[in-house]
């Protein structure tokens, strides 16, 4: 004999069901109990746990977006600081090339002068010196000319073997 077969269990679920195949529900008073402790306790919860609990995550959201468009502001803020600052810097950078080129024009100019004033007193020198020279060669040759007849004749004198 089989455990389960096909009449038997046809017959239990029939007459689980009914023999119209609807389900039957006995409202007994314990069925009323609990429905009623039911809404008893949502009654009680709702003030004491529920709403506070859906208060609780209401104030989070509004945190988490009053943090998020804090966030999103002082993003903005350091967007437009970092613009301010790159202006400056660009701003700084065109004053500091203009002060350099300023500073480089005048050193040249000083330099210009400084080179002139050099020249001018290299030129006085090397004239100078040419002057001197000049005279001590005029003041040379003349001593040459006084001395020279006398070595001549004192040269004559020797190699002739007398006075000349």
């Amino acid at each position: 004999m089989a455990l389960f077969s096909g009449d038997v269990l046809q017959g239990s679920i029939a007459d689980a069901f009914g023999a119209s195949g609807g389900v039957t529900v006995d409202l007994d008073p314990t069925f009323l109990g609990q429905v009623v402790l039911f809404v008893l306790l949502f009654l009680i919860l709702r003030p004491l746990l529920f709403t506070p609990m859906l208060r609780l995550f209401d104030e989070r959201d509004k945190r988490i977006e009053g943090a998020k468009n804090e966030a999103r502001a002082m993003f903005a803020e350091a967007d437009a600081m970092m613009g301010r600052y790159e202006e400056e810097l660009v701003a700084a950078r065109r004053a500091a090339g203009a002060e350099r080129d300023k500073k480089r024009l005048e050193g040249q100019r000083q330099e210009q002068v400084i080179l002139a004033k050099v020249r001018a007193e290299t030129n006085a020198m090397v004239d100078e010196g040419r002057a001197r020279i000049a005279k001590d060669a005029e003041t040379i040759r003349k001593e040459l000319g006084q001395t020279a007849s006398a070595l001549a004749r004192d040269m004559a004198s020797r190699v002739l073997g007398r006075e000349v």
